[in-house]
C-alpha cells in the first residue's frame, strides 16, 4: 500500500532497511551478536543445571502406603 506522507532514512517504501540504516547498524552487529550468543549459552546452562541437579533427588525420604487409601465415604 502507498503511502504518500512516508518519510523514513532509514527504511524504503517496500519497508526494508535501507542503507543508511545498515551502515548505522553495522559497529553493533559483532558486539550485539556476542551478547546474544552468551545470553543463549547463560541459559542453556541453567537449564542444564536444573535438570540435572532435579534428576539426581532420589525421594528416599518420602514415604509410600503399601496399599492405595480407600476414599472416604460422605455420611
Amino acid at each position: 500500500m502507498y503511502n504518500p506522507s512516508f518519510n523514513s532514512t532509514y527504511y524504503g517504501r517496500d519497508y526494508r532497511a535501507g542503507a543508511a540504516l545498515l551502515r548505522a547498524r553495522r559497529p553493533y552487529l559483532v558486539k550485539n551478536a556476542l551478547t546474544g550468543l552468551g545470553l543463549i549459552a547463560f541459559t542453556i546452562s541453567v537449564y542444564a543445571y536444573t535438570i540435572r541437579a532435579v534428576g539426581q533427588d532420589e525421594f528416599s525420604d518420602v514415604k509410600v502406603p503399601e496399599t492405595p487409601a480407600k476414599p472416604q465415604q460422605k455420611q
